[in-house]
């Protein structure tokens, strides 16, 4: 701590989009020294910097941040070990302060103005919550990893992943052909002009926030939440039941639970483990899940895998797909999409 106050990295407040309704609000971050990472760069050696200082950063923790909403709706919140900030409070209505869209605009910033660092942007960080609009038809909920980006989680050691997290910027990804069509379709829904919520799911630690962010934006996905996971806590934390089950798992149903009115549609890949996911999903919130997608990856040995397991299967509709086109088919003749 003694060596950190001499550091010259000013600090700054990542906040992670989050999602919530009219009577909860839930908003998640990070509070880290600013490395001045930028995402435009495209050079092999200043990715590889970048990629470093993703993931060896200098988190604040145990420090009072302050999320205002309006200037009468103020929380108070600290910072954990490893810098994230969780706030999971009951709230009132928290509608009338959305867009259109159903995205509510917050600002948070450090509680101690007179910390022994510059503080970038002015001690002022903003930051979303999606409240699903009440008439919203359904919501989606998709995997991010070879589902709408080429990852090559099914790769061999997982050496394409290293690729293309290190190597690669996001603005140069390769979306899969047709998915920000599909994913927009289900936004508007069977009326065209609904407003559903969409949420993505991925394996990636919470370190590739941005760098994910970046991608869904840059190839025009619709926006929505980005649920990640704690990559500390996935490798040295202490196993339990519940911890032994994927952390997007517990992601999505957080979601369900969240929104118990609302029904959903899943999309994911057969390359690892999504089929298993939705399906332990579907048995658990029966009747909530309208139709699970999964694109079928280059991978006879996997997708045998999911065949298998899926045989049978009736509870809810599910579709193995090798495109978008299908999937956007397949929706259109059950009503999902206009």
């Amino acid at each position: 701590m003694f060596f950190n106050l001499f550091k010259k990295d000013p600090l700054q407040i990542i906040t992670f989009q989050s999602y919530g309704t009219d009577k909860h609000l839930y908003a998640r971050g990070r509070a880290l020294e600013d490395e001045s990472i930028d995402l435009n760069k495209n050079n092999w050696f200043q990715l590889l910097v970048n990629s470093w200082k993703r993931f060896e950063t200098d988190e604040i923790k145990h420090t009072t941040l302050n999320l205002k909403l309006s200037s009468l709706n103020v929380y108070k919140v600290k910072t954990d070990t490893r810098g994230y900030f969780n706030i999971d409070e009951p709230a009132k209505g928290l509608r009338t302060f959305c867009n259109d869209e159903g995205w509510l605009s917050y600002e948070v910033s450090y509680d101690d103005v007179d910390i022994l660092k510059k503080i970038t942007s002015q001690n002022r960080f903003p930051g979303e919550i999606l409240i699903p609009s009440e008439k919203a038809e359904y919501g989606v909920i998709s995997d991010i990893d070879d589902t709408i980006l080429h990852t090559g989680v099914a790769s061999f050691l997982k050496l394409r992943v290293l690729f293309n997290t290190f190597f690669k910027p996001a603005s140069s990804r390769i979306p899969l052909k047709g998915a920000a069509d599909f994913y927009h379709k289900l936004h508007r829904g069977k009326t065209g002009k609904a407003v559903n919520p969409v949420f993505y799911v991925s394996h990636s630690p919470w370190n590739l926030y941005r760098y994910l962010e970046l991608f869904l934006k840059h190839n025009n996905f619709p926006k929505g939440p980005i649920l990640l996971r704690d990559f500390s806590k996935s490798f040295f934390g202490k196993k339990t039941a519940q911890s032994k089950k994927p952390q997007k798992q517990h992601e999505i149903v957080n979601v369900f639970k969240m929104y118990p009115k609302l029904s959903f549609i899943l999309i994911g890949d057969s390359g690892e483990k999504d089929g298993e996911i939705y399906k332990e999903i579907a048995n658990q919130f029966p009747g909530r899940v309208l139709a699970i997608y999964l694109r079928s990856i280059n991978n006879a040995k996997k997708l045998e895998l999911v065949e298998k397991m899926m045989h049978g299967y009736n509870q809810t509709p599910y579709l193995l797909v090798k495109d978008s086109q299908e999937a956007i088919v397949h929706a259109r003749e059950n009503g999902f999409i206009k």
